[in-house]
């Protein structure tokens, strides 16, 4: 399969590294808006990956972005690839509607039925899929952490079935009727069910059937499947974060200690272990939408809600997301999380178009994935603004409260190029709390007040740094000024009940 490229040159072009980029349209083209987007992204400290925006077969706009490997200097590059995450659970779904049109199973099949010792007899595919199961997730990683306590081990989906036998936990929440909205509850659980009932119906491994049906139909020859979080293709990139809000320099998500034990204890498929590059995404895009897997009514019941979402949340189908403002036509998604990964893959089915995100450096995805597809339809949004809360607190590590106070009067009117965050602030304000850093934390918290004062958040967390610095009176005050401003403050009031004890 080829796509014709919209922009055929590429240069290099030095920002803060030397960055391949591909020469855009005329000033004022989709593809100018669209680098103008992502270069304010990656300038603000916002964007560090790949991204692919296309319509029917023709790439629009494509662009790497920074480093695949910080400690190295390795640059991101049109062939890297990336951890996809939960994207990999639309390549589960679709392998599951390809058994249901070779008539290997319904999708109203209790998942029992083909796994007899499955203690939850009412559980059926179709709720697998759209996570609706109610499966008890918390209590069986408990679980799984009690057992690994006893025996270093560690844990594939072959034990997830014998793990829920052991524990012998009810499902959670109350089911509804099946013509009031479903309960749903996200759950990499379903998926590893899933996974099995794939393995146990094609007598093949997960991810053999995968390459086979799917992968090698749509030509994607640069996709695999890691292993314990790793990805074995030599141009994967490395996975990187900023632990705090204030942190300077990112860290591999590889060398954070507190990292080791989740790598060496699970590896489990069907969830998100698809490593992929934005290449082969569009790849199996196209074959989604020229119905080269699967018949076009079983990919509009993999579109159809079985959640509904509203204005504010997005409903939940088959394996896919779907956004309910369908004006500008009928989009599924999936986004892809990891410790030092977002992902987004979206595909506007109506007007044939995909947009495909990868960030290795954890900046959330979602946004700037939505964000391009307006672009991407002529709609105007506002530039990306740098963040305060972020400069504000590196300038605190580096220069000191009273240098960082003359910085942020500098900004913070500087509404065109700044963002002001309050939940951002405080989050701020938390980082330097847990990590003992007091003073700090008693300035960022008594500054988020002052910047947000009718917000009953604001007034808490202050308390609980003034009951932290021994300013009990203080924090009484701050407490209740805080119910006050939201009733339904249980935390506040369940604190407010303890430091008052006695008074």
């Amino acid at each position: 399969m080829t796509y014709k490229f919209q922009t055929a040159i590429c240069i290099a072009l030095l920002y803060t590294v030397f960055l391949p980029i591909c020469l855009v349209g005329q000033p004022g083209s989709k593809q100018d808006e669209l680098d103008k987007f992502f270069s304010a992204l990656y300038n603000n400290g916002q964007f560090n990956g790949n991204v692919l925006i296309a319509e029917k077969d023709k790439i629009i706009y494509e662009r790497s972005f920074g480093y695949a490997d910080f400690s190295t200097k390795k640059l991101n590059a049109l062939q890297t690839s990336f951890p996809a995450a939960s994207i990999t659970k639309t390549f589960t779904s679709t392998a599951i509607l390809q058994l249901v049109e070779k008539g290997k199973l319904q999708l109203a099949d209790p998942f029992v039925k083909y796994f007899p010792a499955f203690p939850y007899p009412s559980l059926t595919i179709k709720q697998l899929l759209s996570h609706t199961s109610r499966i008890p997730s918390s209590a069986f990683y408990r679980f799984l952490d009690s057992l690994r306590k006893i025996k270093d081990t560690f844990f594939v989906n072959a034990d997830v079935i014998p793990a829920f036998v052991e524990m012998k936990k009810p499902l959670t929440g109350e089911p509804k009727p099946e013509s009031n909205l479903s309960i749903f509850t996200y759950s990499n659980i379903n998926y590893y069910l899933l996974a099995l009932l794939i393995e146990k119906l094609t007598g093949m491994p997960y991810g053999s059937y995968i390459k086979k049906f799917i992968f090698l139909p749509a030509g994607m020859e640069s996709s695999s499947f890691s292993e314990f979080y790793f990805g074995i293709d030599k141009n994967v990139s490395t996975e990187h974060r900023y632990r705090y809000v204030y942190s300077d320099l990112p860290e591999r998500i590889d060398t954070v200690s507190e990292n080791a034990y989740i790598f060496k204890t699970y590896n489990f498929k069907g969830h998100g272990d698809l490593v992929s590059t934005t290449h082969d995404l569009l790849k199996y895009s196209r074959a989604l939408q020229k119905n080269v897997f699967l018949k076009e009514n079983t990919l509009m019941q993999a579109y159809a809600p079985v959640v509904y979402g509203n204005t504010t949340t997005s409903g939940y189908g088959l394996g896919w997301s779907i956004l309910h403002d369908s004006t500008k036509g009928k989009i599924v998604f999936h986004h892809g999380g990891g410790m030092g990964l977002e992902a987004m893959f979206i595909r506007n089915i109506t007007k044939d178009q995909t947009v495909i995100v990868f960030d290795n450096m954890k900046h959330y995805a979602f946004n700037t994935a939505m964000n391009a597809l307006k672009i991407l339809n002529g709609e105007k949004i506002s530039p990306p603004k740098k963040s305060i809360a972020k400069i504000y607190g590196k300038a605190i590590m580096i220069e000191g409260i009273s240098k960082a106070n003359t910085l942020l009067k500098t900004i913070k009117n500087d509404s065109l190029h700044y963002n002001l965050n309050e939940d951002e602030m405080n989050l701020l304000g938390y980082q330097f709390l847990w990590n003992n850093m007091n003073d700090k934390a008693y300035e960022v918290l008594k500054l988020n007040l002052e910047l947000f004062p009718a917000s009953w958040n604001s007034y808490d967390s202050y308390g609980e740094i003034l009951l932290k610095i021994g300013r009990k009176e203080e924090a009484i005050k701050m407490y209740q000024r805080s119910i006050e401003l939201n009733p339904n403050n249980d935390g506040g009031k369940k604190v407010l009940e303890e430091i008052t004890k006695g008074n």
